[in-house]
């Protein structure tokens, strides 16, 4: 039975027999900035923010099998030890994982843009949406010969398409706002239920800055085709809603309430992220210490790297 998009893509993740709850995770299928020798470096620049803002704790929200919790936590052992440690919080549809340390807080999330009511009241924190949004279930819309916006429907199953309803209400209007076609063919990811999950988010937040870091688009770049997609065991496969595969589309960045919106690139290189190569000086002199510093350098320059993560786009939302 054909379902709309949204519906079908929300249980695939999150139902009983969603993808995200089946053995091994997210992890066992693709890696992220979080992972390995880029997510120690990743989490020493979000560090950094924190510390900047004058802030207590990290919240991540979506976090998968806790990757970045940590290397934040060892991050934070062993390059702050005489601050006060971040209060560290994970929030995942997942069980707490093994082996995450045991002053590190877990939070067990219904799943999409539905969040924990435990989640609440965050006062001087750092709250991290690191690819939460993009997987966060959104309306597909394409325009037909007609020249109207109607939405897609997509047998579970198969994933094949079909035609459902002209698009009408907010989600027209939120299309015809940020996303203005109409050309036959062309298609709209509406991006409403990621603004509202992401409101949603910022409500819990009492004071501290919230940062979404996700794959995006602005008004400027908006995808002609989207960019609906799915990834299983390591590769790009035909999106389809069964629960065997991930299902994620680029986010409208620009749609997000948000007080500053800058490239990866940009923002890491704020937080003194710079991919340097280390000087050549240093193998002679400390050559465990250079292929560290090379290694760290090698992770800096992927993260900010022209047509990968550094591509990425991080908003800013600063509360209270």
């Amino acid at each position: 039975m054909v379902r709309t998009w949204a519906a079908a893509w929300q249980d695939a993740l999150y139902g009983p027999d969603g993808f995200y709850r089946a053995g091994g995770g997210p992890a066992a299928h693709f890696t992220t900035a979080t992972h390995g020798p880029t997510g120690r470096v990743l989490a020493r620049a979000l560090l950094r923010l924190a510390d900047e803002h004058g802030l207590t704790g990290v919240v991540d929200v979506g976090c998968g099998g806790g990757e970045l919790l940590h290397h934040l936590y060892a991050v934070g052992q062993r390059e702050r030890p005489s601050a006060a440690p971040m209060q560290l919080t994970g929030v995942d549809v997942g069980p707490r994982p093994d082996g995450l340390p045991e002053d590190v807080r877990w939070l067990v999330s219904p799943g999409g843009p539905a969040l924990p009511d435990e989640l609440d009241d965050l006062r001087d924190v750092l709250v991290v949406a690191h690819e939460w949004l993009d997987v966060v279930p959104c309306t597909v819309a394409e325009v037909d010969d007609g020249g109207t916006l109607r939405e897609r429907l997509v047998d579970p199953a198969s994933g094949a398409e079909s035609w459902g309803d002209p698009l009408a209400g907010e989600e027209l209007a939120w299309a015809e706002w940020h996303w203005p076609t109409a050309a036959p063919g062309d298609r709209v990811e509406v991006g409403l239920s990621r603004d509202r999950a992401w409101a949603g988010l910022l409500g819990r937040v009492g004071s501290g800055l919230a940062l979404a870091v996700d794959y995006g688009h602005t008004a400027a770049t908006r995808p002609t085709h989207g960019t609906l997609t799915a990834y299983r065991q390591g590769h790009l496969v035909d999106p389809v809603p069964d629960g065997t595969c991930d299902l994620t589309a680029h986010v409208a960045m620009d749609s997000l309430a948000h007080n500053d919106l800058v490239d990866q690139r940009t923002a890491l290189t704020r937080l003194g992220v710079d991919g340097r190569t280390p000087p050549v000086e240093l193998a002679r002199t400390d050559p465990a210490g250079y292929l560290q510093a090379l290694q760290e350098s090698s992770a800096a320059a992927r993260l900010t790297a022209r047509g990968g993560f550094g591509d990425f786009l991080w908003a800013f939302s600063r509360r209270g």
